[in-house]
């Protein structure tokens, strides 16, 4: 198998504990990925002995002015210890923290003159946590329909600032869900961030489920990652369109190459 296959455990089995289907998730031979770890009881996730590859690595916070990266190096660092105890491999990051339903916190219909470097000078902020601490961060791109109003939510616009920060405590969570919805040209953007990619996340679309129920050719884009030599993590985050095992071995036919 080339890639490291993991599944979001947030999204399957929801009327599950999330001890319980993370240690599925282990049987089953995938990583487990989180969202927000206030929910969970963490002493029952760490009982799972599952692989966490990847969670949320805030709670509250935003890029571009200082209140708001004041407040997200203050939630990141809290996280990171929480990530460490349960040995999560990437700590995922937002241009600004998301509410109910994935809308950002606040709305921002365009970034003011000078965001983009404040951003970036947030983002080594958190490389400068990330290096302290021993941990790796990651930056996703988002789609403007699920999630409208998002700064830095684009796949250009995180390439332009994980490539522009370019250290090795930030990588970027590659969405490819959100990348067809917003831009399209899944391949090509696979190319375009090979260099900086923490993390491939995947579903297909419409309807955010797991590969071959939608319109994405997803044994197509895990011919091309291997043909560029990417053989990192590749993330289901999908929900499943009906049986859970189904759709998890339907991802795993995809992304076995």
């Amino acid at each position: 198998m080339t890639f490291q296959l993991a599944a979001c455990a947030e999204m399957l089995w929801r009327d599950r504990p999330i001890d319980w289907r993370a240690s599925r998730l282990k049987e089953m031979g995938f990583g487990v990925g989180l969202w927000n770890w206030p929910a969970h009881d963490l002493a029952a996730l760490e009982r799972t002995g599952a692989t966490f590859t990847i969670m949320n690595g805030y709670l509250e916070g935003r890029l571009a002015d200082k209140e708001g990266a004041d407040m997200l190096l203050a939630s990141a660092r809290e996280t990171a210890a929480v990530g460490k105890r349960l040995g999560v491999h990437r700590l995922n990051l937002h241009g600004t923290g998301l509410g109910d339903m994935g809308i950002p916190i606040p709305r921002i219909g365009s970034n003011a003159p000078g965001a983009e470097l404040r951003a970036r000078d947030t983002l080594n902020r958190i490389c400068d946590l990330g290096e302290e601490m021993g941990v790796v961060f990651t930056l996703e791109n988002l789609n403007p329909i699920d999630h409208p109003g998002c700064p830095f939510g684009s796949t250009e616009a995180v390439l332009s600032l994980v490539s522009a920060v370019n250290r090795p405590q930030l990588r970027i969570n590659l969405d490819l869900y959100h990348t067809q919805i917003g831009e399209g040209d899944l391949i090509r953007w696979c190319e375009a961030c090979l260099p900086w990619i923490g993390e491939v996340q995947v579903a297909d679309n419409p309807g955010r489920c797991e590969p071959g129920t939608g319109e994405i050719n997803y044994r197509g884009v895990a011919l091309a990652l291997k043909a560029m030599g990417y053989a990192g993590p590749v993330g289901m985050e999908a929900f499943a369109k009906g049986d859970e095992k189904a759709a998890l071995e339907a991802f795993r036919t995809a992304f076995t190459v």
